[in-house]
């Protein structure tokens, strides 16, 4: 039985993720672009099956533990899944009825799933498979301006405020405290010419020396806000997108780059020629459409259109399942 809003079981919409925050935040962004209501689970893959997905294998049903194994029994009527463990859990529920989306390539013919939502740079095609520029994530201006008014301190920065996203390293660039210095020094050329403030912010992949160098990294007569861990209190970097008037960020990350690109602010990229690969692909995308410029001291701001993926993508999963709008009962 799939079941219903009024079954009270589980949820209508599920997003189904590892944990991992790239993952869950992309399933649950489009989960909760379809039904604002959607809920989220966190699956806790167990061996030998952990390991096999999104592979079948004997006794599959058993990969994720009872509170899965209730979900199986009593499945939703859609489920969104991000990741190769959420690939699995998403084609066990279509095995019990369920409407599944999966996002990310899951390195299988994508028949397994109803739709498979993938970036462009993943080169992923199929006559169920729909493509977006980058990541799915809830940016968009009713979150922008949520997020000025739980970091309301940001506006008292003097403008140009300049939001400073640092990543770290990954397989496809290395990223460490003399990056990082590199990185400083075009921003610090930047805010010299125009004046205004710096809202610097690590991440999670961020290098612990990193993180050392960006709390204390100051430059005379600049304003600086550094968040460098939790230590440093709640994490502004929802703030520092909503309040920037510019933006500039490392390349390793496709999620944070979308975010930033998601906003108005113009986005300048470091060293962009410095990746390979897929994340590599994207950023070579985003130049040429001009959504993003490689960041040098002496680059000049320039207009910006938000490019915002979510909501286009969850119309057309709509549309393809058949789904009603928002706010909407099915016939």
């Amino acid at each position: 039985m799939v079941s219903t809003p009024a079954d009270g079981d589980a949820p209508r919409t599920l997003a189904l993720s590892d944990g991992r925050a790239g993952n869950a935040r992309q399933a649950l962004a489009l989960a909760r672009a379809l039904v604002p209501m959607a809920d989220e689970h966190v699956l806790v893959p167990k061996a030998p099956w952990r390991w096999l997905a999104p592979r079948r294998c004997p006794g599959d049903a058993h990969a994720f533990g009872p509170g899965f194994a209730g979900l199986l029994a009593a499945p939703p009527a859609l489920a969104v899944g991000c990741g190769r463990q959420a690939a699995l859990a998403t084609r066990l529920l279509r095995g019990r009825g369920a409407r599944v989306v999966q996002v990310l390539d899951p390195r299988l013919p994508a028949r397994h799933w109803d739709l498979v939502v993938a970036p462009e740079h993943d080169g992923l095609a199929g006559d169920n498979v729909i493509t977006l520029a980058g990541s799915l994530h809830p940016v968009d201006d009713a979150w922008l301006a949520q997020a000025r008014a739980a970091f309301p301190e940001f506006a008292a920065l003097p403008s140009p405020r300049i939001a400073v996203l640092v990543g770290g390293p990954s397989g496809r660039a290395g990223f460490e405290v003399a990056d990082f210095d590199a990185l400083m020094a075009d921003v610090a050329g930047m805010a010299a010419r125009d004046g205004g403030s710096l809202m610097l912010v690590a991440s999670r992949r961020t290098p612990d020396a990193v993180r050392a160098a960006l709390r204390t990294w100051a430059a005379p007569g600049v304003p600086v806000r550094a968040w460098a861990e939790a230590g440093d209190g709640p994490n502004p970097y929802a703030g520092m997108l909503a309040w920037a008037d510019r933006i500039a960020c490392t390349a390793d990350s496709v999620n944070m780059l979308s975010e930033a690109c998601a906003t108005r602010a113009p986005v300048f990229v470091h060293r962009p020629g410095a990746m390979r690969g897929r994340p590599r692909r994207f950023v070579d995308a985003l130049l040429a459409r001009g959504r993003v410029r490689p960041l040098e001291a002496d680059a000049a701001p320039f207009d910006a259109a938000p490019l915002r993926e979510t909501a286009r993508v969850a119309a057309e999963v709509r549309r393809r399942l058949g789904l009603p709008a928002p706010g909407t009962t099915a016939p």
